[in-house]
């Protein structure tokens, strides 16, 4: 394909879990860096967007692994933005070994944001006019759609949002909706599974101070389950996601 951004890595060993085996949150944490060094590559890193009170945001995206790097491990993240709208883009990403043999992808819904006003405004331009774009996909997935909503669950686990979720658009980072989330999965699947693939929307923020409540329920599928995160003692939800889980023996080695 042309017109991509290819960003390289090497694992580190704080990315690792107790295997040596990169975690879903420092896959999401690349995915993360890729696209900022993607701005960065146009002339927009994400500080100068937050000079003038502008940046990207999250709305909904989906993840999957055929299998996780391992510790030292050089990885290519390959992006690009497969459709353009007013306010917001598809991003697309393919991940690969370094013999660029694809072991994950993910698709991001992304929407330009004015930090100032907290509404979603026009994308700058330069952005279409420079950015790398094809109108090929990572994987044929609507993540536009709607996801169940947990009402009552088996599996909750609660948290204070504190300074530390915080990020540079001044709401709680998308990855941190995911580290609550597996905070309630069933020991039993977080020991003996790996997590192939998470699907989720981003609803309303959370802040600072905010007590949150992380739901999770068995799907009727076979190792898969249905999240919902919310603000304790209202009805605002801030997060749904759906997971699907491998067993490791299978899958990972």
């Amino acid at each position: 394909m042309e017109n991509y951004f290819d960003k390289s890595f090497v694992l580190r060993y704080f990315e690792m879990n107790k295997e040596g085996v990169a975690t879903p949150i420092t896959m999401l944490t690349l995915l993360q860096e890729t696209a900022a060094e993607h701005c960065n590559s146009i002339g927009h890193d994400l500080f100068s967007l937050m000079s003038e009170n502008l940046g990207w945001v999250l709305l909904s995206g989906v993840m999957q692994m055929d299998r996780y790097p391992r510790y030292r491990e050089k990885i290519i993240i390959r992006t690009w933005i497969s459709k353009y709208m007013s306010i917001r883009g598809f991003r697309e990403n393919i991940i690969y070994d370094e013999n660029y043999n694809e072991i994950g992808r993910a698709k991001g819904l992304w929407v330009f944001y004015d930090i100032e006003k907290r509404r979603p405004t026009k994308i700058h331009p330069d952005f279409k006019e420079k950015w790398s774009s094809s109108e090929e996909v990572c994987l044929e997935h609507d993540i536009s759609s709607k996801l169940e909503q947990v009402e009552s669950a088996k599996y909750i686990k609660e948290f204070k949002v504190n300074m530390y979720d915080m990020d540079s658009n001044k709401h709680v980072n998308n990855i941190r909706y995911l580290q609550w989330l597996l905070e309630s999965m069933p020991e039993e699947i977080l020991e003996g599974y790996y997590l192939y693939a998470i699907d989720g929307r981003f609803i309303k923020e959370a802040h600072y101070g905010d007590e949150i409540v992380s739901l999770t329920k068995s799907s009727v599928e076979d190792n898969t389950f249905i999240h919902t995160i919310h603000i304790k003692g209202s009805d605002n939800v801030c997060a749904t996601g759906k997971t699907v889980w491998k067993k490791i023996e299978n899958s990972i080695s």
